[in-house]
């Protein structure tokens, strides 16, 4: 039932026959993220409690840091997943009168909280690796490695569940990016082992973990920056702010563009508000047909609210940020 009622919220596919909207909505992708992920997040969670649980066991057992960082690691993950998952069930809910947005937001929530998860995760991973550099201990080389290889499997088979939808949506994007890290931490903790067995060298360990945090937090820094960048209303980074101008600045009769917004709603949905100033006065409605139609198509907005002025007359938006902080009652 969630499918069918998501798709009518957004008025733009009136147009569509009824049998039509649904496959049009999929091709483009970028409203929302399909019902499916559902059974993905499920099955996700569910196998990685259980990996968790083993390798906690074990890394206790024979005392490997790696083993027990990924552990952390793969306990951060499910962390990760379910805060994913909520973000995309409330993106899902339908706007009331209190939420006129709905609760699109808590997907740009969940991005945030999984980078921010995965960095501080990394940091305390790095600060025992560092800790156990002055004092190395032997490690059960064979152990390690069935454990760190059953982790690959998991960890990757995971990440493609997710796959499909990872450039369309930030939140699928988050949880691609963490089961795939991991897959990695893993394959990095097979080779730790086999290489203990090899040589004896007991800092292995932990300059492993090292190396695997700072890949991780490489990889993990963008997803933090955008959604951060997200959660301030900023644009979002696919968005070209100047070649939105330009475009509005270009519809027939548009003298000049005012008071320009764009922001994102949720991981998948983005909104406009503008002001145009239009000399010869307002235009009738297949003008507003095609501007929309433009922004969706060109750069992925879905809510265009655009108002004709024939002065402008909300020239504070344009002064100088000086002039802008000392008015801060002024809404638009």
């Amino acid at each position: 039932m969630a499918d069918t009622h998501a798709h009518s919220g957004h008025g733009h596919h009136d147009h569509d026959q009824p049998g039509h909207a649904h496959g049009h909505d999929h091709a483009h992708g970028h409203h929302h993220a399909p019902a499916d992920f559902d059974r993905a997040f499920a099955i996700g969670i569910t196998v990685n409690v259980l990996f968790v649980a083993i390798e906690a066991f074990y890394g206790w057992k024979v005392d490997s840091l790696a083993l027990l960082a990924d552990a952390g690691h793969n306990l951060s993950d499910v962390a990760g997943l379910v805060m994913a998952w909520g973000g995309a069930l409330a993106g899902k809910l339908r706007p009331d009168a209190r939420y006129t947005y709905g609760w699109k937001r808590a997907s740009i929530l969940a991005a945030f909280f999984n980078a921010l998860l995965l960095l501080v995760a990394m940091g305390s991973l790095a600060w025992e690796a560092v800790g156990r550099l002055h004092t190395p201990e032997a490690l059960q080389g064979g152990t390690v490695m069935v454990v760190a290889a059953i982790g690959i499997v998991v960890n990757l088979g995971t990440a493609l569940l997710f796959m499909r939808g990872r450039h369309d949506d930030m939140n699928i994007r988050g949880a691609y990016l963490h089961m795939a890290s991991d897959a990695l931490v893993s394959a990095g903790v097979v080779v730790v082992g086999a290489l203990a067995l090899w040589t004896g060298w007991t800092w292995l360990d932990p300059a492993a973990s090292l190396v695997i945090a700072l890949v991780i937090v490489v990889g993990t820094w963008g997803l933090f920056r955008q959604s951060l960048r997200l959660m301030f209303d900023g644009v979002p980074h696919h968005i070209d702010l100047a070649a939105v101008r330009a475009a509005l600045q270009a519809l027939p009769g548009v003298a000049r563009v005012h008071d320009l917004h764009v922001w994102a709603t949720g991981t998948t949905d983005v909104a406009l508000t503008a002001h145009l100033v239009m000399p010869d006065g307002h235009p009738d409605d297949p003008f507003f047909e095609h501007a929309t139609t433009q922004l969706r198509e060109r750069f992925k907005i879905g809510h265009v609210t655009l108002q004709v002025v024939r002065e402008p007359f909300m020239t504070l938006c344009e002064t100088p940020p000086t002039a802008h902080a000392v008015a801060p009652a002024h809404h638009h």
